[in-house]
């Protein structure tokens, strides 16, 4: 049994107060903390266990840690925004906690997902006998622990990735985002890397796509290469991979009015100054969307996130197809959220148990593949994320061609 605090009340911050509080036996006290009291407690009225709440501003060093020192936790779940990453690391170092986020470290004012600027707390984490895990969301996080889990028990050396997320949930909006707008936006709009050949190579934004057909009736859909962190950490931690790719689906709509918005300088970073304020065109854009925590009651339709994973076994080419499947009513019925949400916000949780239980519990900062997978695969089929593995033909390949041009 631990105390445990939840910094961050959007969506994820929501559906992993829920989980947390349903198990009471590992998570004995959670105070949920955010910059804005108000939507902490919103969501502590939905849950039938009380929970605690809390202000603090997560950019304030020296407020959070006053908050760390106060309360002592075993661990902080960070469901911030990514450029928030380093202070609440330099908080938890200066109060002696343990850390878990669900997304890399983001500079503000560029749009770089790259893993060193936390990579380069392992020292200190390590000599305060703390523990680090980074990404433990469901890409990066779950998608980790798949690739992982599969080159564990099926191949003897694994070659090739494609990381496949499809939403096919509907919202009923022409134009919103499932998480944070800033922060997808920033995603989808950045230049394309994929790895091949021991090195990233760059390409154009969502110039390349194919058409995958997702299991269990789903459905087809147009998928898009794009540049996601957990391929960072993969193509380092996995040294015999050939190539490593990331795809994600898009509907026309969204492509056509995010090529619009980027035409206008909409999704721009640099701000721009409009009657003698600065304004940063994204962050504006962001305030006028739909608040992504709010979709749920409106989304129908599934989510299909899985890695699909080449390699060899016993001297054989092998392919193999991990996957989840998730209902956005189904998710919404559970925690009031929708299930980009819950996606993100479950294997949270999970994160946090196998370092309260000490499965995980090391000191250093380390990412999800650096882990024994099998208690977290199982922990996923036991609190809502079941997933299915299947072999494909070993000539199964992407149908890639020519995508969009934002």
């Amino acid at each position: 049994m631990a105390k445990v605090i939840i910094i961050g009340a959007g969506g994820v911050g929501g559906v992993v107060a829920h989980k947390c509080a349903q198990l009471p036996e590992v998570f004995s006290d959670i105070l949920l903390a955010s910059r804005t009291e108000a939507k902490c407690k919103a969501i502590a009225e939905q849950i039938g266990r009380p929970i605690r709440t809390a202000q603090v501003d997560a950019d304030n060093v020296a407020e959070l840690t006053a908050l760390l020192e106060k309360e002592q936790p075993e661990l902080v779940i960070n469901v911030a925004l990514p450029y928030q990453d380093l202070s609440i690391m330099d908080a938890c170092l200066n109060a002696g906690v343990n850390y878990l986020d669900t997304a890399n470290y983001e500079p503000p004012d560029t749009a770089r997902f790259e893993y060193h600027w936390q990579w380069a707390y392992r020292e200190r984490f390590e000599q305060a006998g703390l523990t680090a895990l980074l990404g433990s969301g469901f890409d990066p996080g779950a998608t980790n622990m798949f690739t992982a889990y599969l080159a564990k028990h099926y191949f003897d050396e694994i070659e090739e990735l494609d990381i496949i997320d499809v939403n096919g949930g509907d919202h009923g909006y022409p134009f919103a985002t499932n998480f944070n707008p800033e922060i997808n936006i920033r995603e989808v709009s950045a230049e394309c890397r994929h790895w091949e050949g021991g090195q990233f190579v760059t390409t154009p934004p969502m110039s390349k796509m194919a058409r995958f057909e997702c299991p269990d009736e789903v459905g087809s859909y147009n998928i898009y290469r794009m540049y996601h962190e957990e391929l960072e950490s993969l193509a380092k931690h996995f040294p015999s991979l050939k190539r490593a790719q990331f795809w994600m689906s898009f509907g026309d709509s969204y492509l056509k009015h995010l090529e619009v918005l980027g035409n206008v300088g909409m999704t721009g970073i640099e701000p721009v100054e409009y009657n003698g304020v600065e304004v940063v065109p994204i962050q504006f854009l962001a305030k006028l969307l739909p608040d992504p925590s709010t979709l749920g009651p409106r989304t129908k339709g599934k989510t299909c996130i899985g890695c699909i994973v080449r390699g060899r076994k016993d001297g054989q080419e092998k392919v193999m197809y991990l996957y989840n499947i998730c209902d956005h009513e189904a998710c919404y019925a559970e925690v009031q959220s929708q299930a980009i949400s819950y996606t993100t916000g479950v294997p949270a949780m999970i994160g946090a148990k196998m370092i309260l239980e000490g499965h995980w519990k090391r000191p250093g900062v380390w990412n999800m593949e650096q882990c024994d997978p099998d208690p977290f695969m199982a922990d996923m089929n036991q609190y809502g994320l079941s997933w299915q593995v299947v072999e494909l033909d070993p000539g199964f390949r992407l149908d890639v061609r020519k995508g969009a041009e934002l």
